[in-house]
């Protein structure tokens, strides 16, 4: 399974008096790089997360969002405090004995007084028990995502595989016409310059040009290091570094065609394949 680096995942679950979200973002980076942003009810957590993010994740900085939002009073079963409420009934009958004109506290009045309303207590245990519960559920969707797109990504890349070899398949016969017509021409502009073509160091000289320009070998290891990213594609895993490394080997390869080519074809051939292997370059940046 090829994997990208470039994923995102959100879950939430509800608890009595509380709500849960885990949140992870991931975009690709040389090598894994964590961060976590925690609420306070979770920072003791903090090491056994970055230990299962490593787990599951071999590249690409990642986001780990954990937080917990009570509920507001009133979004669940009510619970009043009865203690609250006798205590705020004998200040008032207090007050009122103390100002006879006093207006009595409204039903509306007691329910808005701070603390009249009690929280749902939240049990420490259960409640990181859920939000790691939440966090492996997220880690699996985030999983699922860059699986998806991993799998987009190495369908491009064998379409650039498929693209560089018909930009080989388009240079290699023009070769040996290319060599050709270049010996032919050096051969008429000698004789015009009253000089013999087959005099042994003038054939000697001609040959060493013929080699500087010939290209055979460039098409040669281009083809090879296609072969081997159709390989290393194929085999799967954590790939990102390894294509990388053959990407920058077929950008030298095009390089190298570009500048020994004697004929425009090739020249041109030579300029497309530059932009495919960039192309590939831009999409195995981010592969995990």
């Amino acid at each position: 399974m090829i994997l990208s680096m470039t994923g995102f995942a959100a879950v939430s679950a509800d608890l009595p008096g509380a709500s849960l979200a885990a949140e992870l973002r991931s975009v690709n980076h040389r090598y894994l790089d964590v961060s976590l942003k925690l609420s306070d009810e979770f920072r003791g957590l903090e090491p056994m997360l970055r230990e299962r993010l490593a787990g599951e994740l071999k590249r690409g900085k990642v986001e780990c969002r954990l937080g917990v939002a009570r509920n507001a009073p009133g979004s669940a079963r009510l619970a009043v405090d009865p203690d609250r409420v006798a205590n705020l009934a004998t200040a008032a009958a207090d007050i009122r004995r103390r100002v006879p004109d006093a207006t009595p506290l409204t039903v509306a009045e007691i329910l808005r007084w701070p603390g009249v309303l009690a929280e749902p207590a939240l049990d420490p245990e259960a409640l990181t028990a859920r939000a790691i519960a939440l966090v492996d559920q997220a880690l699996a969707e985030l999983a699922a995502a860059r699986a998806r797109e991993g799998a987009k990504l190495a369908a491009i890349l064998v379409e650039r595989c498929d693209d560089i070899e018909v930009q080989v398949d388009r240079v290699l016969p023009r070769i040996p016409l290319v060599h050709a017509a270049w010996t032919d021409k050096m051969n008429t502009r000698l004789r015009e310059a009253g000089l013999d073509p087959d005099e042994d160091r003038i054939r000697q000289e001609l040959a060493l040009y013929l080699a500087k320009i010939d290209v055979d070998e460039e098409l040669s290891r281009l083809r090879t290091h296609v072969a081997e990213v159709r390989r290393v594609l194929a085999a799967g895993g954590a790939v990102g570094k390894r294509l990388d490394f053959l990407a920058q080997e077929l950008h030298r390869e095009a390089n190298t065609l570009g500048s020994k080519s004697a004929d425009a074809e090739v020249s041109r051939a030579a300029l497309e394949l530059k932009v495919l292997i960039e192309q590939m370059r831009e999409q195995v940046q981010n592969l995990e």
